[in-house]
């Protein structure tokens, strides 16, 4: 009761603050699995999109937190846990790239008379998992487990911040989930004004109207490799930025 109590009050702050305005141009609001992937330019971004969102999906939709910030301190892990119902991911860095091969020198002999060292192919890309986190885990894991109990999820494929009004390059873990969950619904966001509600570094909201809008549902192309998959995903979310 508490949590339900304390959701309604975050629900009309930020409903005052930004007006939490929902767009549907592309899609009706359904209560169906769905994948919400949007922009991302605030920590406000999950509170923004949760409230723009019907109570009918509110209740069936999880946002991906940030486990370094959302679960900081014992409000903010309180209020994702159990007023959000929030995913939490940790935010892991990449592996190092492997070493180039040793370059090999010219020789005058035969080539058939020396030893050529063996170049490994490159990898292909297109298969490369997502990047380990820090202690080995699959970053995956916790939005995996999310879909499988039938959950609709909220994510932002950039993995951090943008400080623009460009969203950066698409990160492969919405390609990996929607080859994954085929039958999931795959529906674009575009989070328009939050950045300017609380800006990066910032603790003290400023009102000022927000919108969410939400797009037509897409999916990955039969033979769709990762990296287009990712480019037409990105143009679909920014293409909402003008409607």
């Amino acid at each position: 009761m508490l949590a339900k109590l304390v959701g309604w009050i975050l629900l009309g702050v930020v409903r005052l603050l930004t007006g939490a305005q929902a767009r549907w141009y592309g899609c009706p609001p359904k209560a169906e699995q769905r994948i919400y992937f949007a922009n991302h330019q605030s920590h406000a971004d999950i509170v923004m999109i949760w409230a723009a969102l019907p109570e009918e999906l509110r209740v069936i939709t999880r946002p991906i937190a940030a486990r370094d910030y959302w679960a900081n301190t014992p409000v903010k892990r309180w209020i994702t846990t159990e007023v959000f119902n929030a995913v939490y991911v940790d935010r892991g860095q990449a592996a190092a790239p492997p070493p180039p091969p040793e370059r090999v020198e010219p020789s005058m002999e035969p080539v058939d008379a020396i030893q050529l060292p063996l170049v490994p192919a490159e990898p292909e890309l297109d298969a490369a998992p997502p990047p380990a986190s820090p202690d080995g885990s699959d970053p995956l894991s916790p939005l995996v487990d999310a879909l499988k109990s039938g959950d609709s999820i909220i994510i932002f494929p950039e993995g951090t911040r943008g400080n623009t009004g460009e969203p950066q390059k698409f990160k492969s873990g919405l390609y990996a989930l929607a080859k994954m969950f085929p039958d999931v619904v795959l529906v674009p966001a575009w989070i328009d004004n939050i950045q300017r509600v609380m800006p990066k570094g910032e603790v003290v909201p400023v009102p000022i109207l927000c919108s969410v809008t939400f797009g037509a549902p897409m999916q990955v192309q039969e033979g769709e490799q990762r990296r287009p998959f990712l480019e037409r995903a990105r143009d679909a979310v920014v293409a909402l930025r003008d409607v």
